[in-house]
């Protein structure tokens, strides 16, 4: 794989000339200082690296060939949703930015009740795009060629009420009995729940162990939030997965 590596939303295929999207041309042209003929790799999500080498660079646009591709073969066995109550400014990235790293396969934020920040119509679209673009960059970081997906945001309610097809439900909780090393390997798909800085209310951890959740802690200290999703996910790696 070479050394830069983009994000490329375009129908990638050997032989394919196509223009690197703005920011990633700024990126390889200003910043990486790259120049003709120097190789590359870009993905698009379909699971596929494509090595490419630049064709030419005019002011601020990069257009590159594609000369070879190779399926990525990253993924972790673990298919796991983040149910993540969303949390205030850099918290929130910074859990999305290492739960792609950790092999998350797709993102839930919950507007909880005691979500800290509060969004709407166009506010929670431009988030969503905001999260979305860092989710893209771990990718491109992590060598993942698959990109998880941000959802828009759900109350608890609205997201409990929607069928799901997980072999198993966490949530996390600094009062449950049992830990993660004490279940039995999952069988399909997991969803792992966590609140905001706050914790989830009482009623959401309840209407959440009606709806199947199994409440499990990570030792005998409270985490804060950016530190509960990635404590889980790698000990779910660990104990489960590809770690």
């Amino acid at each position: 794989m070479a050394k830069s590596r983009f994000h490329c939303p375009a129908k990638l295929a050997v032989g394919a000339i196509v223009n690197l999207p703005d920011n990633a041309a700024h990126h390889a042209a200003k910043v990486l200082r790259m120049q003709v003929d120097d190789v590359l790799t870009v993905f698009n999500g379909d699971g596929i690296d494509y090595r490419a080498h630049i064709l030419r660079i005019h002011k601020n646009e990069v257009a590159i060939k594609i000369t070879d591709a190779q399926n990525v073969v990253c993924e972790s066995p673990l298919h796991v949703t983040l149910g993540q109550a969303i949390s205030s400014g850099e918290r929130m990235e910074f859990t999305l930015q290492k739960a792609v790293e950790l092999g998350v396969a797709q993102i839930q934020p919950i507007a909880a009740e005691r979500s800290v920040v509060k969004l709407t119509g166009e506010r929670a679209a431009k988030r969503r795009e905001h999260w979305q673009n860092v989710v893209i960059s771990a990718c491109e970081q992590s060598g993942r060629a698959f990109i998880p997906e941000v959802a828009p945001n759900l109350s608890l309610a609205e997201w409990l009420s929607r069928p799901d097809e997980f072999g198993m439900k966490l949530l996390l909780s600094p009062n449950a009995d049992q830990t993660l090393h004490q279940l039995e390997k999952p069988q399909g798909k997991i969803c792992l729940l966590i609140g905001c800085e706050g914790g989830l209310s009482e009623q959401e951890q309840q209407n959440a162990l009606l709806c199947g959740f199994v409440p499990v802690r990570l030792g005998a200290r409270v985490l804060r939030t950016e530190t509960a999703a990635m404590a889980a996910l790698a000990a779910m790696q660990t104990l489960w997965g590809d770690f």
